[in-house]
């Protein structure tokens, strides 16, 4: 069942690790460390998607390693320019932990997204969510960067215009 699963899920789960880690090695004990959190985590879970499973555990190991790492040099990488980009929009003084917990902000998140047209909801997760690049996110859409780059400041935009009407921020 792994050997399938990492044949299948594989690229996935090493794309979003490398995005977020950028060191084949860290991603690569990532990846490791989401078979194993899935293999225990199934039997009492039964993920409707297990792609979308996979990816969450993924992302949320390459977040925490990355958090330890960055705590350890300082450095910068990719996911601290993507919440940079997004600064304006979370509320002041919390951090990502408490963002998470806060029910609130899920279902505002949850709303927004909804609200949003499906190629700019797509965008804006390939972006934020799969930290993919404008590049990239140009070329999968066959776009200009500069419109990619459009579509997400509007979003942006409208996300923080959201939150001041709801006071989150």
């Amino acid at each position: 069942a792994i050997a399938e699963t990492v044949r299948k899920y594989g690229r996935l789960c090493h794309s979003i690790a490398g995005r977020i880690l950028r060191h084949r090695g860290d991603a690569e004990a990532c990846v490791n460390d989401t078979w194993l959190r899935a293999w225990n985590a199934i039997p009492p879970q039964r993920p409707v998607n297990l792609a979308a499973f996979l990816s969450k555990i993924t992302r949320n190991l390459a977040l925490n390693m990355l958090e330890r790492e960055t705590a350890r040099k300082r450095g910068s990488g990719q996911v601290l320019l993507l919440l940079d980009e997004l600064a304006a929009c979370l509320p002041a003084g919390g951090d990502a932990a408490q963002l998470e917990e806060n029910l609130d902000l899920t279902d505002l998140l949850n709303r927004f997204l909804g609200g949003l047209p499906l190629q700019n909801r797509q965008i804006f997760l390939r972006r934020y969510w799969y930290c993919d690049s404008i590049r990239e996110i140009a070329q999968m859409f066959r776009m200009g960067e500069s419109q990619v780059k459009m579509i997400l400041l509007r979003a942006r935009s409208e996300l923080r215009q959201l939150m001041q009407k709801e006071e989150i921020i």
